[in-house]
């Protein structure tokens, strides 16, 4: 079938119809009369050979062949209602979905983001945070900013910001600890990658250092429980720097580890529009210059 053929005015018809299960409402929602709607739907059942509903007493019942075509109507006109939605003022704002590892979100990104507004007026940022387990496709997004080693399958990865971890705790924990060997009759803290402890005892020269302490999803989540003096968290330090500038924690030992580094995640099979190039260079550019004041700590 030709484009320019396409029964446009049929398929919203019917469209309307299969949500409503009803010409009546269909009509409402069209603002055409229910005589108007009832025989578009038939001049669509004609063209494609099938009959769509079940006439019923008391409304409208969807063949198996409606039930076919409704998801994809609804979709596509979806689509087309969010694009047309995206022009305002005579102007296209594209949208860019990003989700973002909640720690780096709230801490690094979100102090930063006026300057991306000022920067591209025209694009419309939408940022969802996570726990660092995504699904780019599922969710939709363009982007996802994680943590780890930078291998995701099926996705290009973009090196961002290290993020070298220490221990950190309430102020009347750090007091009794003199030495490494200390923390391993606390109770620490731990993040679901649970050999972090582990390795940060390696780097002191504790082999047998391991941790038995509750399981966190975020750091976020551990630095609140730590500064309640629960217990010893394991943080990406520099995210921290406004609690560890407040009192609030405290790095009982200087020595610090890589685990890991944050990233800029998108899938190889998506092609970057030019709202997702505007935002990469942004993002990128963005993390070599300084935090932009007291509420963003440095990166």
């Amino acid at each position: 079938m030709i484009r320019s053929h396409l029964p446009l005015n049929a398929l919203l018809a019917f469209e309307a119809s299969a949500r409503h299960l009803s010409f009546t409402s269909a009509g409402v929602e069209l603002r055409v009369t229910q005589a108007a709607v009832s025989h578009q739907v038939k001049a669509l059942e004609e063209l494609l050979g099938v009959k769509l509903f079940r006439r019923l007493p008391r409304g409208l019942a969807l063949t198996d062949e409606g039930h076919v075509l409704l998801p994809v109507l609804s979709e596509t006109f979806d689509r087309i209602q969010a694009t047309l939605d995206q022009f305002t003022g005579g102007k296209f704002r594209e949208a860019v979905t990003v989700g973002a590892v909640g720690i780096f979100a709230t801490r690094w990104l979100l102090p930063r983001i006026p300057s991306f507004r000022r920067a591209h007026p025209n694009i419309d940022l939408r940022l969802y945070t996570n726990n660092n387990r995504v699904d780019l496709a599922g969710e939709g997004l363009d982007f996802a900013i994680r943590f780890g080693d930078g291998s995701w399958h099926g996705t290009d990865a973009v090196e961002l910001l290290t993020a070298p971890h220490s221990p950190a705790c309430a102020p009347e924990i750090a007091k009794r600890l003199r030495q490494p060997e200390d923390l391993l009759g606390e109770v620490l803290l731990r993040s679901y990658r649970i050999d972090e402890w582990e390795r940060w005892f390696a780097s002191v020269g504790i082999a047998s250092g391991q941790a038995r302490g509750p399981v966190f999803d975020s750091s976020g989540s551990l630095a609140e429980v730590a500064i309640l003096g629960q217990g010893i968290a394991l943080l990406p330090i520099r995210m921290f720097a406004r609690e560890l500038e407040s009192g609030q924690l405290v790095q009982p030992f200087r020595k610090e580890i890589a685990l890991g580094r944050y990233w800029l995640t998108s899938l190889k099979s998506k092609p970057q529009t030019a709202g997702m190039k505007a935002f990469q260079q942004w993002l990128l550019q963005s993390c070599q210059e300084p935090a932009p004041g007291p509420a963003a700590p440095a990166a």
